[in-house]
């Protein structure tokens, strides 16, 4: 049964992701990725399951600092899992992921939280980090997870790859 038939209905995901730049953000050791920025940003905004994501008055959710320490977020609601995992690791979107290690610190904690919310709510950031905070401390549950361990709304455990479906 794919997810979309299975108890996904008044639901979304919501999914956060945190990084943080080997330098400034001006530096241009990190243009390839800000330059891309608005390019990755207009995919997510045409994939099919998009429904929202943070941003600033320019677009993008660069100015977001949760921590104050520099940290950059991406933060977005998506249709199902299923749409979400397509628009990462099937688009131009995985391209720029594959290059993260130019850029960024490559933590040794969660870094990416999925969540799901009821269907028109929109997360705040710090709902996001609370997220974050439950992965990194209790691991994968219903209330905070990953790609590789995935939950519908009620629980149960989904793939979040429809081509393993």
């Amino acid at each position: 049964m794919s997810e979309n038939n299975n108890h996904t209905h008044g639901y979304q995901l919501a999914q956060l992701n945190v990084a943080s730049f080997l330098t400034s953000r001006d530096d241009p050791s990190v243009a390839g990725f800000v330059n891309a920025l608005d390019e990755i940003n207009a995919l997510a905004d045409a994939s099919d399951g998009f429904v929202w994501r943070l941003q600033d008055d320019e677009g993008a959710a660069l100015d977001f600092d949760p921590y104050g320490d520099g940290t950059i977020v991406n933060m977005s609601v998506w249709r199902d899992v299923q749409s979400l995992f397509s628009y990462t690791y099937k688009t131009a979107h995985a391209q720029i992921m594959a290059r993260r290690k130019e850029w960024f610190h490559m933590p040794q904690e969660n870094h990416f939280v999925l969540w799901w919310v009821p269907a028109g709510h929109v997360p705040s950031l710090e709902e996001a980090i609370d997220r974050l905070h439950i992965l990194r401390e209790e691991g994968a549950s219903p209330l905070a997870f990953h790609f590789k361990q995935a939950f519908d709304p009620i629980g149960n455990m989904i793939n979040a790859n429809p081509d393993k479906a």
